[in-house]
């Protein structure tokens, strides 16, 4: 327990599973600086119930059904800026970690964390202060540090350049399915196979297929 301050902290709750909220409440319940505002089983419900309660600090899962937690915690620190969000959830994958950072979570932590790292966050939060699991943090950065999907680069001509080329047509087909000339695909060509890193069509219509660069 802590020295409870003139006003504790006001703590909602966000997750889809009763049985979560009630072990959250319950620990709640532990730390005199801490108070259990409001409880939500999804994320519209956490919106509606942030605008009642206004909650210091949100605990939110990231897994939901409907709307997930990034969702709900960019709607939410739209609407009430003054709200921090701590994601609370069972998953660590980096996607799962960058999206909620983006959407304005102030925290990430997984759900076997303790009570007291919990309480450490909650407090934090409420000053200011991110808090990342190691676990998090390091999902985070190989998220980071992965290379860029190939592809994105690639303009709408492009693109339907190369989804002709994976139907296997030849620069003259295409150029007749485009109505272009065949220098006109070639250059075309020419820019995929330099934008993919690949040195052939047939690498190229691989990379495509492997990647899922066409719709």
């Amino acid at each position: 327990m802590t020295i409870s301050p003139s006003q504790p902290i006001r703590v909602m709750l966000v997750d889809d599973h009763a049985m979560v909220r009630r072990g959250l409440g319950a620990f709640l319940k532990v730390f005199d600086d801490l108070q259990l505002t409001g409880e939500a089983a999804s994320g519209e419900a956490a919106i509606r119930l942030c605008a009642e309660v206004r909650p210091d600090v949100i605990l939110m899962d990231m897994v939901m059904p409907d709307m997930d937690g990034a969702a709900a915690t960019h709607l939410i620190r739209q609407q009430f800026p003054q709200v921090q969000v701590i994601a609370l959830t069972s998953f660590k994958e980096g996607d799962l970690v960058k999206n909620a950072l983006e959407a304005g979570a102030i925290g990430y932590l997984l759900k076997d964390v303790s009570a007291d790292e919990l309480a450490q966050a909650i407090r934090a939060a409420h000053a200011g202060r991110a808090t990342l699991s190691p676990e998090a943090a390091q999902a985070l950065v190989e998220t980071t540090n992965q290379p860029p999907v190939p592809g994105l680069d690639l303009t709408e001509r492009e693109l339907e350049v190369l989804a002709l080329m994976v139907e296997g047509l030849s620069n003259t087909q295409i150029a007749g399915r485009l109505t272009v000339s065949s220098s006109t695909i070639k250059s075309h060509v020419s820019n995929i196979l330099s934008k993919l890193g690949v040195s052939s069509r047939t690498e190229a219509v691989t990379l495509a297929l492997r990647n899922r660069i066409i719709p």
